[in-house]
């Protein structure tokens, strides 16, 4: 039986993102189509590696950190390195985000002392 094969344009629809991104991950080595002629064949091993650039996006993983772990998954089968590799870079996500979160509680806090003293002074405004 072969292996079920995707257009460019049915693996776009799939993940609602358009052709060009998928050539652009492409041109960054991310994805390697077989070709007949001009036209792009993907394999579902090309599905799953969309799906996992567009999971690690998601999570704010660089398309280099990405390219790491393929690099890593290739060259070793057992997946002891690409686990490591993996949470030393969710450990640093994980410690941006922290701090990211913590910058946000600092804002918010901020922008509750100037609406407050906004309120104030319209309420002073209003009376006076």
């Amino acid at each position: 039986m072969d292996e079920q094969t995707f257009s460019i344009g049915e693996l776009a629809k799939l993940f609602d993102i358009t052709p060009r991104s998928i050539r652009f991950y492409e041109e960054q080595g991310l994805l390697s189509p077989q070709r007949n002629g001009q036209t792009r064949i993907y394999l579902k091993k090309d599905k799953v590696r969309l799906k996992l650039i567009l999971r690690g996006k998601r999570l704010g993983f660089s398309l280099a950190e990405t390219k790491t772990l393929f690099n890593l998954y290739d060259s070793h089968q057992n997946s002891e390195a690409q686990l490591e590799f993996m949470l030393q870079m969710t450990a640093q996500k994980r410690a941006m985000i922290h701090q990211q979160l913590e910058d946000i509680k600092m804002l918010m806090t901020e922008l509750d002392d100037v609406e407050a003293r906004c309120k104030e002074e319209l309420s002073e405004i209003r009376r006076g």
